[in-house]
């Protein structure tokens, strides 16, 4: 995959909106030097902090990383090779191992489907961050293979290949591989607010 330039897309969308690096990191609740370093590729943000960013400019994750070519009309086979990857830190090489050793991979484009459908991978020591994140809607899914850590509210559960799970993803939600082996998940969520 080619690189991602995150604060490229960044600075680009929060010009457009016509707000200033110090506005919207205030409206986020993030540092001004946060928004900064990831517009000047510095840093990659994790997924909760770009999320609340994204929150401010009305955009998902997936609609932030979606490329601006239009899905086919009536497309309802997705290859592999064209899921789009929506993980700062797999596209933008330096999000630290937890992050970038998870891959997150949505099958159509944003906007265009009612249920973000997710082809999830954790490598060992993969995290979602060290805070737990919440967003409106319902997400569900089943562990393919490997094992994987799961927090929810005040609960924290193992799963592994062959189990589910099915939340309100209003409470926060973490997500970690504490395994030694790789992790698949293949999750749906709906409305796709990711």
């Amino acid at each position: 995959m080619s690189e991602f330039d995150v604060g490229g897309r960044l600075r680009a969308i929060r010009e457009d909106k016509g707000l200033s690096q110090r506005e919207l990191a205030q409206r986020s609740g993030v540092t001004n030097g946060l928004v900064s370093l990831i517009e000047r590729n510095k840093t990659s943000p994790s997924i909760t902090s770009l999320r609340k960013i994204l929150e401010i400019l009305e955009m998902t994750l997936a609609e932030f990383f979606d490329s601006d070519t239009p899905s086919e009309p009536g497309k309802f086979v997705f290859r592999h090779s064209e899921l789009t990857e929506i993980n700062p830190g797999r596209i933008y090489r330096s999000g630290g191992a937890a992050l970038d050793a998870l891959s997150l991979k949505r099958a159509g484009k944003s906007g265009q489907t009612n249920l973000l459908l997710l082809y999830e991978t954790y490598e060992p020591g993969a995290d979602t961050g060290a805070e737990a994140y919440a967003h409106e809607g319902e997400e569900g899914g089943f562990v393919i293979e490997g094992e994987l850590l799961l927090t929810v509210g005040e609960t924290t559960e193992l799963l592994r290949a062959g189990d589910a799970y099915l939340f309100d993803s209003r409470l926060p939600h973490r997500f970690r591989n504490v395994a030694k082996a790789r992790c698949v998940v293949v999750s749906a969520a709906t409305p796709p607010t990711f």
